[in-house]
């Protein structure tokens, strides 16, 4: 009952308790998928948000900068003409060179050109890419269309120059002079060139941008300077403008310069002076950066009230005189041919939404997988698991499914092999241990008895009575050697002495030690060996005691009348067995060949089925297990561990009604003589 017991609270004891899911291997395979999943999605999204970030500002930037030279060719056009008559070829030549549509309209949407044409022009979007205004120029785009070089404070287009544009007279005549003063320079040694503006007004260029250096030289290029009429003309008429401005703030009127200052025009003071005005050239055209254009005004940080207000007034002065040279303000509509607008990336609520979704979704789709797996992975690791575990608690071991050909189906199957092999060595062991307690309770018993008929007084202790009982004695003492060799044998703890060995001689002396035996059985012995026989290095006592085990099995089980044949030989090359001892490997002796001794007999031979189990322990193919018709059936067994420690192996045939053939096979310690072999009969 408490065996019982303990039999339970093993069951239902720390080692049968299902192990928690974060300790698993189920939990351990979902932690590992989840976190690979959520890295995976995460890097995934990482790297798709940058890549198309980038595709998309690469996009937008490659875009952008063709949406400024399209504006900015667009706003020359606007510059140099009153109306937008004759556009559309021009906004077709860009069309064609951006690959983009290109379309313009009034302020009140109303088309002025447009690339697209017929059933592939789409419905313009609701709100345009720009207003191409040349007297309020969009300071970002044309400042990517003019290279980076801002606009400045000024918003009106330099190439508006209107009422100052120059007539082709007075500009071939400019041209001249201005050629004359080059042509001067260069003979002073000072590199310089002609640059036209926007205007027609020829100027000349020092090269390296320093023209105090032509102050030293005859060429006066004050004449370049001097405005014509037409010049003169529109600059009175802007200075009325001004003025007409500046009284309706009740201010007095300015007289602006030819380069559209105020103030004196003479060599400025030092900056921060009352009353200095530093007049700032006028920006380049796109084309000759360098070039003055025509009069335009910023001056720089204005720090007086009047002067802000004469700036403003100015201003608004240029646009007034410059409108009825320029078109009209347009809307720009910039887009892909089918009809889209600029790329962009809108991660809206909505996109986030999806993204987030499209993560779980995955997620979800990993952990069902890792589950999936992991349940067919754990399943038969429970299997395996529990059926140990019956097996450590002494139930009779089961096998266990195997599922496939995968590493776990492999696995079951070592299983079960091994269980198998283990029910087999415990089937073994519980019958060694009942051959072992009947080999032993026989000789005890014989001695019991005859002592207890001694001591009652039934039997007297006389010389015949002694020597039963040493007979049962040495009996005993047989099997307990027999036990405690084969108990070396299997430690590694059977020591050899190995000497040279004349194996003719050796037969010999086994075959007298059992010649008066076999003389009872009415068996005759004989040894068949060449002469001298083949020699072999081996422990001499063992290997008579192997010898020897052999005959006395082949006396007992051959009928009277019989034969029983002890013979030696040399074969072929030595291979050692795989379990010689280091003393057995190194009975060797390269060229000696392998030596064998063959026991046969004329008995009554052994059945096929018995023949594979003779070498195990215990073993009789008479189960009654009775001392007239065998032995304890450790002879065999001892056999084969003597021999195996010779390096040698054991082999048996046989065939039943014809006799058997016991054959060693050991390794040789020198060449094979000549076989001119001798027989001798006992």
């Amino acid at each position: 009952m408490r065996r019982a017991r303990g039999r339970e609270a093993r069951r239902e004891g720390p080692g049968r308790a299902r192990l928690p899911l974060r300790r698993s291997l189920l939990g351990r395979l979902l932690a590992v998928s989840a976190l690979v999943a959520a890295c995976s999605v995460a890097a995934t999204a990482w790297i798709a948000v940058q890549t198309t970030s980038g595709a998309i500002k690469q996009e937008q930037g490659q875009n952008l900068t063709a949406d400024a030279r399209i504006y900015d060719t667009l706003l020359e056009y606007a510059a140099r003409n009153p109306t937008w008559d004759g556009v559309g070829a021009t906004v077709r030549k860009l069309a064609r060179e951006s690959g983009r549509r290109v379309a313009l309209t009034t302020q009140g949407r109303q088309p002025l050109a447009d690339s697209a044409t017929g059933e592939t022009a789409r419905a313009l979007p609701p709100q345009a890419s720009a207003v191409v205004d040349p007297l309020s120029v969009d300071t970002v785009l044309a400042a990517r269309g003019a290279d980076g070089q801002g606009t400045g404070a000024d918003r009106i287009d330099p190439r508006a120059v209107g009422p100052f544009r120059l007539s082709a007279a007075d500009s071939r005549a400019l041209r001249r002079t201005a050629d004359d003063k080059v042509a001067c320079l260069n003979r002073a040694g000072i590199a310089s060139d002609v640059v036209v503006g926007a205007s027609g007004r020829p100027r000349v260029q020092i090269v390296g941008n320093d023209p105090e250096r032509a102050l030293g030289t005859r060429c006066d290029l004050a004449a370049l300077d001097a405005p014509t009429r037409s010049e003169r003309k529109a600059l009175d008429a802007l200075t009325e403008l001004a003025d007409a401005c500046l009284k309706r703030q009740g201010r007095e009127g300015v007289t602006l310069n030819n380069d559209l200052s105020w103030g004196d025009p003479a060599p400025v003071g030092a900056p921060g002076e009352p009353g200095a005005v530093v007049p700032r050239p006028v920006p380049a055209p796109r084309d000759a950066p360098a070039e003055r254009a025509a009069p335009s005004v910023e001056t720089p940080e204005l720090t007086g009230e009047r002067d802000r207000a004469i700036a403003s007034c100015v201003g608004t002065a240029r646009s007034e005189q410059l409108s009825s040279y320029v078109a009209s303000p347009a809307l720009l509509f910039i887009g892909d041919e089918g009809g889209a607008t600029l790329p962009g990336f809108d991660l809206s609520p909505a996109n986030t939404a999806r993204i987030a979704g499209a993560a779980a979704l995955v997620l979800a789709l990993t952990v069902g997988a890792s589950v999936f797996a992991g349940a067919r992975l754990v399943r038969p690791l429970h299997a395996l698991t529990g059926a140990a575990q019956r097996m450590r608690d002494g139930e009779q071991p089961a096998s266990v499914p195997v599922s496939g050909d995968d590493e776990v189906g492999r696995l079951a199957a070592a299983f079960n092999d091994m269980s198998a092999h283990r029910a087999r060595l415990e089937e073994q062991r519980k019958a060694m241990v009942s051959d072992v307690a009947h080999e032993l309770r026989t000789p005890l018993s014989n001695i019991r008895g005859w002592l207890e008929a001694a001591q009652d007084g039934l039997a007297d202790p006389d010389p015949a009575f002694v020597s039963s009982l040493l007979e049962e004695a040495v009996l005993l003492q047989h099997i307990i050697d027999d036990l405690q060799d084969l108990a070396a044998a299997d430690a590694g703890a059977l020591r050899l002495h190995p000497e040279p060995v004349e194996v003719r001689e050796l037969l010999g002396q086994v075959a007298a030690a059992h010649q008066a035996r076999a003389e009872n059985a009415g068996v005759t012995l004989a040894v068949t060996a060449p002469a001298p026989g083949p020699a072999l290095s081996a422990d001499p006592v063992r290997l008579r005691q192997a010898v020897g085990n052999l005959v006395s099995n082949a006396v007992r089980h051959t009928p009277e009348g019989g034969r029983v044949t002890l013979r030696a030989y040399v074969a072929g090359p030595y291979a050692p067995g795989p379990n010689a001892s280091e003393e057995g490997r190194g009975t060797a002796v390269t060229g000696g060949g392998t030596v064998v001794i063959e026991v046969s007999d004329t008995g009554s031979g052994i059945p096929a089925d018995d023949l594979p189990h003779v070498f195990d322990r215990f073993w009789r193919a008479e189960k009654s297990r009775s001392r007239r018709t065998g032995g304890s059936g450790l002879g065999l067994a001892i056999v084969r561990k003597l021999v195996e420690a010779h390096g040698g192996t054991v082999e048996a045939t046989s065939t039943e009604g014809e006799g058997s053939t016991f054959a060693l096979r050991l390794p040789g310690a020198g060449p094979c003589p000549a076989p001119d072999g001798m027989t001798t009969a006992f």
